[in-house]
């Protein structure tokens, strides 16, 4: 099969499609022929440090947490799923790839008015979201949501999701475009934080959750703009992953300051949140309220093309790489 190789750290140029023998399949795997596969940015990460993520082997790295498509077999303990189901997973790695081997209760069936091309947008973003923001997060309908970085992908699912869910949302983006796309989408309160300071803006909105990409000095302004028992969650710190904090700030508004990495969570971890997503989410795509935003597919021998325009922040949703 073919598949597209980190060959050792470094820019998108090190992005290589090569020809690699198919996944062998544990016990309690599925073989996926992929239709699509989510590009994000901890691809970007792990391109960049292969020193780090690819520890140990002498062997390149296929990247890709999530992808659509076939399945084409099944592991000998596999019961819930059947050669020809079309689904979309959440995979450690692997899924830039004419092929990839998914735990079988990682993979969803396709929502119906979905396509099994725009379903590859949905994995990484859904299970990320409802992990931090409603699991560790803990936030309930009629509270108030924060994202920074409204127009990723993490960030135009997870609006959608509290807003259907029943939260009043607020986001943060870095250009009049971005904001204009929000508004149109009515995914809640946006400011262009180039132009205006949101610890400004939002510090009498009383804000019960955020979640944050950013880190850096936005740790504190969050801390700030928090209700009593707020919760901070940070999944990424694209500004900085050092913070300096007041302590009082937490002691006295009872706050919460969490997060995580969806990545190295272990397979239960994983499991649970198909499970949770599949009962609480897959019925929003049903009925329209939420859809995936994909801005642009590539086809997968462009996978270095898609990595530069991830790494330019000027996409709005999600970025794809397709097999034909």
């Amino acid at each position: 099969m073919k598949a597209i190789h980190i060959t050792k750290s470094g820019g998108p140029e090190v992005l290589k499609l090569k020809e690699t023998p198919k996944p062998k399949l544990e016990k309690n795997q599925v073989l996926i022929k992929v239709k699509a596969a989510g590009v994000n940015r901890s691809d970007v990460i792990t391109r960049k440090n292969m020193n780090t993520y690819g520890k140990g082997s002498n062997e390149t790295m296929i990247p890709g947490l999530e992808v659509s498509g076939e399945i084409t077999e099944i592991g000998d303990n596999v019961s819930d799923k059947k050669i020809g189901d079309k689904v979309c997973a959440l995979i450690a790695s692997g899924g830039y790839a004419e092929y990839v081997a998914a735990d079988s209760s990682h993979c969803l069936s396709i929502p119906n008015g979905i396509s099994l091309i725009d379903a590859a947008a949905i994995p990484e973003t859904v299970f990320t979201v409802w992990f931090n923001v409603f699991h560790l997060g803990k936030l309930q309908p009629d509270e108030k949501l924060l994202i920074h970085g409204g127009t990723s992908g993490i960030g135009t699912m997870g609006l959608q999701m509290a807003k259907a869910l029943g939260s009043k949302i607020y986001t943060t983006a870095g250009s009049d475009k971005k904001i204009d796309f929000l508004n149109k989408m009515k995914l809640g309160t946006a400011i262009n934080y180039k132009k205006e300071a949101f610890e400004e803006v939002f510090k009498d909105e009383k804000i019960d959750v955020i979640l944050d990409m950013v880190g850096g000095d936005y740790t504190q302004k969050n801390l700030e703009i928090l209700n009593k028992k707020g919760r901070l969650i940070n999944i990424n710190g694209m500004k900085s992953l050092e913070a300096t904090i007041n302590l009082r700030t937490i002691m006295g508004k009872n706050l919460i300051l969490t997060g995580s990495f969806l990545k190295p969570q272990s397979a239960a971890v994983k499991t649970q949140i198909a499970k949770d997503v599949e009962k609480n989410i897959w019925p929003l795509f049903i009925s329209e309220k939420i859809h995936p935003v994909i801005y642009k597919k590539f086809p997968l021998a462009d996978a270095a093309e898609a990595h530069k325009l991830m790494e330019s922040s000027e996409h709005i949703g999600k970025i794809l790489l397709t097999l034909e």
